[in-house]
């Protein structure tokens, strides 16, 4: 192939998902936005808003590429399995990074805002909205993925290419979702 043929490949695989990517984040944003109250409830969740959505692209991203690694390398079928020990362990130790990284963020926020004097809600109530919402995020966003980079692969489509932006969008989107969804739970129960 030559390096116009590669280049065109990369674009028609890429371009569909990168549009769904931006109409995605558009959503997120418009999410975000409707988030008004609970930002002004829970002192400092707006500190912890950037630092969850950018752990979910890391994790989810590693989970997606180390997917697509064992795809090229022949170590995996392109199917979900319970009988698959790598995908197991891959999606097991994705889940627990999503989850504990949630955590060590909202301790971090708690700590960064106390360093700068600012208010925050207590250690507890950002620490209960961030795990919650890191598991929940978890969940979705390893199905998401392990679907996507799976049906990609059975059709062709390098999972590369496809695993950044769908993490990326659906992270956005479901992060944002599953913080609002986190902060109305832990509120309701009487955090703040």
């Amino acid at each position: 192939m030559t390096v116009r043929e590669v280049a065109l490949e990369a674009y028609r695989e890429s371009l569909p998902v990168l549009a769904l990517s931006a109409v995605g984040g558009l959503f997120a944003g418009v999410v975000l936005g409707g988030m008004d109250a609970e930002l002004q409830d829970v002192a400092g969740l707006l500190v912890l808003v950037p630092a969850l959505l950018a752990t979910r692209g890391n994790v989810y991203g590693s989970l997606g590429a180390r997917l697509g690694s064992a795809l090229h390398q022949g170590l995996i079928d392109p199917r979900f399995s319970f009988d698959d020990d790598r995908i197991n362990a891959a999606v097991a130790a994705a889940l627990a990074n999503g989850v504990l990284i949630s955590g060590v963020a909202a301790v971090m926020a708690v700590a960064l805002l106390a360093l700068v004097g600012r208010p925050s809600a207590p250690l507890a109530t950002l620490v209960a909205i961030a795990l919650i919402a890191g598991f929940v995020s978890g969940l979705l966003l390893t199905i998401a993925v392990v679907s996507v980079v799976f049906v990609g692969y059975r059709r062709g489509l390098n999972p590369d290419t496809l695993a950044g932006p769908v993490v990326t969008t659906t992270g956005d989107v479901v992060g944002v979702a599953t913080l609002l969804g986190a902060t109305r739970l832990v509120l309701a129960l009487g955090g703040g």
